[in-house]
């Protein structure tokens, strides 16, 4: 399996930006797709994440109604819309795939992308 990210750039506080994962390779039914964000200097952590068959959600309570992610299955493709950014959200962005129950574990994660880069200026 591979992902490859995009849509990371420069933008102001307020702003919004989508962020893409294109996969290429084999993804179970009940694989679970996900962001995961890592500011420098920290750890990657939990964004959101979506149930590749069914499209069951989970989300960071930091990113809770203003980020939405979505699927794709047609286009093998994950998205990440994120509302009304705030500089904290500055980090680079990843996506992951995992065969895990629980989303929210960073190690559950099989394969990552190389990530993009979101700043938000204040």
């Amino acid at each position: 399996v591979q992902l490859v990210e995009s849509g990371g750039r420069m933008v102001q506080a307020g702003d919004s930006l989508r962020l893409s994962c294109d996969i290429s390779g084999r993804i179970f039914s009940s694989s679970q797709m996900a962001w995961f964000r890592q500011a420098p200097g920290t750890e990657r952590v939990f964004v959101a994440s979506i149930t590749w068959s069914y499209g069951g959600t989970a989300y960071a309570d930091s990113v809770q109604g203003r980020f939405t992610i979505s699927r794709d299955n047609a286009k093998n493709t994950v998205y990440l819309d994120m509302n009304d950014l705030k500089p904290e959200a500055t980090a680079v962005y990843y996506c992951g795939v995992s065969n895990a129950l629980n989303p929210r574990i960073r190690a559950a994660y099989s394969y990552w992308g190389q990530g993009t880069q979101v700043t938000v200026s204040s």
